[in-house]
């Protein structure tokens, strides 16, 4: 009994259920990729207009990306309490928004709907930064594939929510607005005191890249089952049997990857030294003499200025013993009277750093303003696809939504992998992979600006690819070059930066050329037709028809993501030496 009280409480602290635990969260945390299920229904119901609508819309992405205070209370509250202030918000926001439609309050004013859905929606930050600060601290070596697998179930959680939804089989659609408020509420609850640090870096175990191989193993195959359902069930009228059994067979899916923290605990051994040995020795050394040197920080801020440049061309064993062997001379000359040892005025990349200090810093303004620039193009194409769909002839937009959710997803997951790689094997910065992924992007934008054949598809893929892959790739390397003390607070500010870009790109430049060619074409039609009714669709209903509706934006988008690209190269450029204390030898 003692034993298993034993295992029982390693379980506990194991932080693959911490990891796994958080992949739940986040699987219903993604509120804001329901609002266009949820906007129908309000719209009905309240009897609201396509502006009024927007208008929510603009509160729902507002709630989605302000996490200043998620930010700030993570550093000074447990994580549990972070969890519970988003329950709390989650379920009053949602919970007023519904009963308001189903007429259990009266009809109150479009604003008090706004705030609303912005404070329901603002909910979510405290699950992303609770998740995500956790995870991160508890595996400080694989930030990659922790940020990418934990932000793509993040931008699942919409499908898995609905196909949920639908098994329930619910009597009326108000009911969908019911479950965003009650059913992430629940999960969170149940889980708010697992997630949590628990020293993870204490943990490392030689099979924690089977682990992590087996959860991608597992989000590829939850990939291919959504995509295989959302077209089965878009092709063929599908029984609420075999909906029930697709719903369940996903449910099993999300829940599998707890297998890996119980394999751990209960069935094999915990670390002994024969697994210690296996440990690569420059690994062993890296560590130790880490925390030599975080004794010393003033010493090794001198250390920094005065090593000559060829050391960081060094092997990672041998630049440690000539970082420990200057810093040696240092102690002496400085107890000597020789050198005066300056007093560091701040934190240097790699420490940590608060949002204030991080501000000032070059290579987090590069970062956030290259953000902007790609992830506001991305997010504009994400939010405008039904309108391209439609200028293109397609009247069934829902599988071009659904595709580009699924390579969202796949994005956010590879793109944790590809910058790890990239680290670990080929010795470049992070930063290298998000240039990678803006050409990426630049690519498909160009190719809908040419108008080639099969535009939507290669806008979908490429877009939901590059997408995904930046809220990997830039929280990870946030986190490597200003530190985890303020990782939420830092995190939270440049998730602004998607919201930033879309209301440049969508808001100002896509919609105004868009009603430019749709009045143009009504005007063609009006001369046309001579009809007061073409003149009355005009003013109510502006429809743009053609690639040529959103082809200018897209070739501008183009443009607009190499310059992020620059900007991405020119952080390599200066973040290289970081990469080469953290990581060892660097390519660039």
């Amino acid at each position: 009994m003692k034993l298993l009280h034993g295992r029982f409480k390693a379980f506990v602290s194991n932080r693959w259920l911490v990891f796994v635990c958080a992949m739940w969260v986040q699987s219903c945390a993604g509120i804001g990729y329901l609002f266009g299920s949820i906007s129908p229904v309000i719209k009905s119901a309240m009897g609201y207009n396509q502006r009024q609508v927007a208008m929510l819309g603009v509160a729902k992405d507002l709630g989605d990306s302000i996490g200043f205070v998620a930010g700030a209370l993570c550093e000074v509250l447990p994580i549990w309490a972070l969890l519970l202030i988003g329950v709390f918000q989650n379920f009053v926001g949602y919970g007023l928004v519904w009963l308001i439609v189903i007429g259990k309050l009266p009809s109150l004013p479009l604003w008090v709907l706004c705030v609303a859905v912005f404070v329901g929606t603002n909910g979510e930050t405290y699950f992303n930064t609770a998740a995500l600060v956790s995870c991160v601290q508890n595996f400080p070596k694989s930030r990659g594939p922790v940020v990418g697998i934990l932000k793509g179930f993040a931008g699942l959680s919409g499908a898995i929510l609905t196909q949920i939804y639908t098994m329930i089989n619910f009597p009326n659609e108000a009911s969908l607005i019911f479950m965003v408020a009650v059913g992430p509420s629940m999960v969170v609850i149940a889980l708010m005191f697992i997630i949590r640090p628990v020293g993870g870096h204490k943990q490392v175990r030689p099979s924690d890249d089977s682990s992590f191989l087996f959860i991608y193993g597992i989000c590829l195959t939850l990939a291919a089952y959504l995509l295989g359902v959302l077209i089965l069930e878009d092709l063929v009228d599908v029984n609420q049997t075999l909906v029930t059994l697709f719903a369940v067979v996903l449910i099993i899916l999300v829940l599998l990857p707890i297998i890996i923290p119980i394999l751990l605990v209960f069935f094999f051994q915990q670390r002994s030294q024969v697994e210690e040995s296996l440990l690569s020795e420059p690994d062993k050394q890296g560590r130790k003499s880490g925390q030599e040197l975080d004794g010393n920080e003033v010493l090794l801020s001198e250390v920094e200025d005065e090593k000559p440049a060829e050391v960081e061309s060094l092997p990672a064993l041998e630049r440690h013993k000539r970082i420990a062997h200057l810093q040696a001379k240092l102690f002496q000359a400085a107890a000597e009277g020789a050198v005066r040892v300056k007093r560091k005025r701040g934190p240097r990349r790699g420490e940590d750093f608060t949002l204030m200090q991080a501000l000032i810093k070059a290579d987090f303004l590069l970062m956030f303003f290259s953000l902007i620039l790609a992830s506001g193009s991305g997010l504009t194409v994400i939010d405008n696809l039904g309108q391209i769909c439609q200028s293109l002839g397609y009247s069934n937009t829902n599988i071009f939504v659904s595709m580009i959710s699924i390579w969202n997803f796949l994005g956010r997951v590879g793109g944790g992998y590809f910058s790890e790689v990239i680290i670990r094997n080929f010795a470049y910065p992070r930063p290298v992979a998000m240039a990678v992924v803006q050409i990426i992007m630049a690519i498909g934008l160009f190719y809908y600006a040419m108008g080639w054949p099969g535009e939507i598809y290669v806008v979908s893929i490429l877009i939901g690819l590059g997408y995904g892959a930046h809220w990997a790739i830039v929280p990870a390397a946030a986190s490597e070059l200003f530190g985890l003390k303020s990782f939420g607070a830092l995190y939270n500010f440049l998730t602004l930066s998607s919201t930033a870009g879309s209301l440049i790109f969508s808001g100002v430049i896509g919609s105004g050329i868009y009603d430019y060619y749709a009045e143009k074409q009504a005007g063609i039609q009006k001369l046309n037709s001579e009809s007061m009714r073409t003149m009355q669709l005009r003013e109510e209903s502006l429809t743009c028809v053609g690639s040529i509706c959103y082809s200018l934006t897209c070739g501008i988008m183009s443009g607009v993501c190499v310059i992020a690209m620059i900007l991405s190269l020119i952080v390599v450029h200066r973040t290289r030496s970081v990469y080469a204390q953290l990581y060892g030898r660097t390519n660039v």
